[in-house]
């Protein structure tokens, strides 16, 4: 157990290689690598494609296009009309606060318990109000389910777009950290 642990002191470079002379030649090679080997053996940033992010923003772009022209095709009256783009602009924030708060519990909760109850609530709010007042308007059925179903490829886009944003974020941050340590441990070679 000694002999593990001072290689693991070794390893991490809390005590000098050689103030520990029990280690073997081969171990004492492998916790001496270079600089480069470490970076060699370094995480990979996953990142999305260019063609997905594409296609994420296309598919974006052409369910607000279908949203809006819905909309201002409309047969109805006005109120009907600033009805539903209220209702489409309230469900598109909750959706984007939701996916942010799913994200952020993900590993651990972080959010106080009201806070979550207030974006499951304003989520289902938005979605229930919009719903409903979908469902009243005096329109033909056909219009009806035209604006739902555009409605629901808005928001399943919504959740793809916010998690490709968030995952391109996480991948910035975790490669200026990663650019942080390296240089930190260029500056650490160079002064010894």
């Amino acid at each position: 157990m000694k002999r593990y642990l001072a290689a693991l002191a070794v390893r991490l470079g809390t005590i000098p290689e050689p103030a520990f002379a029990g280690i073997t030649q081969d171990r004492a090679h492998r916790n001496s690598r270079s600089h480069d080997d470490n970076m060699a053996n370094a995480p990979v940033i996953r990142r999305d494609t260019g063609a997905w992010r594409l296609q994420v923003w296309v598919s974006f772009a052409i369910s607000v296009m279908l949203c809006g022209s819905g909309l201002a095709w409309l047969p109805g009256a006005d109120l009907d009309r600033a009805f539903m783009v209220m209702g489409y602009v309230f469900c598109l924030s909750t959706a984007f606060a939701l996916a942010k708060f799913i994200r952020d519990n993900q590993d651990r909760q972080v959010d106080t318990p009201m806070w979550r109850l207030v974006v499951w609530s304003g989520f289902a709010l938005a979605m229930g109000l919009t719903g409903w007042g979908l469902w009243r308007m005096e329109i033909q059925p056909v219009w009806k389910a035209y604006l739902g179903v555009c409605w629901l490829y808005l928001i399943s886009n919504v959740f793809t777009l916010a998690k490709m944003l968030r995952d391109a974020h996480e991948a910035d941050l975790f490669e200026a950290r990663l650019q942080g340590r390296r240089e930190a441990m260029a500056a650490s070679a160079e002064a010894q």
